[in-house]
């Protein structure tokens, strides 16, 4: 799917000339010892370059470099959710006593309580001594909790009043996708992994130069 796109993409940018296909500019149909086919209607043929012309076109290379750059992305962003399935289906099968092909037999409250079971015998969490189900909950949906209690707390700019329309909400994917980066997983971001912020943002005297900074 990706590949076409791109592929399709660049042709319609690079090998098609849209003045001869909506008839902007007339098109010589005669050919050197032959005469012109009756036809004055413009055909798809006509309009698509050479390949040989359509190649020559250098930009083309940028826009398929870039193309293969973000394909390069992806792919190390599967080999690394790979690794990181890899580790939790280790961590089902060995601390958890939960085999694989037996996973889906199991209800998410046996998995819960197999997990704060191993707490008591293992100290993995080294905050609290006993974990509980709330716990389990907060670690899993932390990013997702502090974003609620921002928007409950008019925090983050979500709600705008328009004229004729009044109060209304607005979190597009892009704007979504923005102020995740910003608060929780970019380079300047609070946190500095999945559960943990980072030391300074835990003292009160650095609030005023941290929220600058952000």
């Amino acid at each position: 799917q990706f590949l076409f796109v791109v592929t399709f993409t660049t042709f319609l940018l690079c090998c098609v000339e849209y003045d001869v296909l909506f008839a902007n500019r007339p098109l010589n149909h005669s050919h050197a010892g032959e005469a012109a086919p009756d036809r004055g209607k413009v055909t798809l043929p006509d309009a698509v370059l050479p390949a040989a012309q359509c190649a020559q076109r250098c930009w083309i290379i940028f826009l398929l470099v870039m193309a293969a750059g973000f394909w390069l992305y992806r792919l190390v962003k599967v080999l690394c959710s790979l690794l990181s399935y890899w580790e939790i289906r280790t961590f089902y099968i060995k601390a958890l006593n939960i085999p694989s092909d037996g996973l889906c037999s199991y209800s998410w409250q046996e998995v819960q309580a197999r997990l704060i079971s191993l707490q008591r015998r293992q100290q993995m969490c080294v905050h609290k001594r006993e974990l509980t189900e709330l716990d389990i909950y907060h670690r899993i949906l932390r990013f997702k909790n502090y974003t609620v209690a921002m928007v409950n707390k008019s925090l983050l700019p979500v709600r705008f009043r328009l004229p004729l329309l009044g109060p209304v909400v607005f979190l597009t994917q892009g704007l979504k996708y923005n102020l995740e980066l910003l608060l929780f997983w970019g380079p300047g971001s609070l946190f500095q992994n999945k559960w943990s912020l980072r030391p300074q943002c835990k003292r009160a005297g650095a609030r005023r130069e941290l929220a600058r900074r952000l």
